[in-house]
């Protein structure tokens, strides 16, 4: 069996890492979702002006939460269920832990 390659070695180790899922409230008043592994880190790039574009367009005013994630590939399924919320829906989550969040949305 031949050796797994060093990138896709690399790929597997940053998928089993612990992602995160957060929440920026936006100066327009609009939520911003996105996932990272270093949540403090990317919000840094946010307000840099560095990090996604519609950040750019609508600068953060704060962090709102951030849920974690066994890996990657949960953090984007989470990410997508709740871009699909309304933004009252959104803002229902604050203060909920990543397990109920995952429970209510991905089950």
């Amino acid at each position: 069996m031949p050796a797994p390659s060093p990138r896709s070695r690399a790929a597997r180790e940053r998928a089993a890492k612990r992602w995160y899922v957060y929440l920026i409230l936006c100066r327009s008043g609009t939520i911003y979702t996105g996932i990272a592994l270093d949540v403090p880190a990317r919000y840094a790039q946010h307000l840099a002006g560095t990090g996604a574009r519609y950040t750019r367009a609508n600068p953060p005013r704060r962090l709102l939460t951030k849920f974690a994630c066994p890996n990657q590939s949960v953090a984007g399924r989470l990410e997508a269920a709740i871009k699909n919320l309304a933004a009252i829906d959104k803002k229902k989550l604050v203060g909920r832990t990543g397990a109920q969040v995952r429970r209510a949305l991905l089950s």
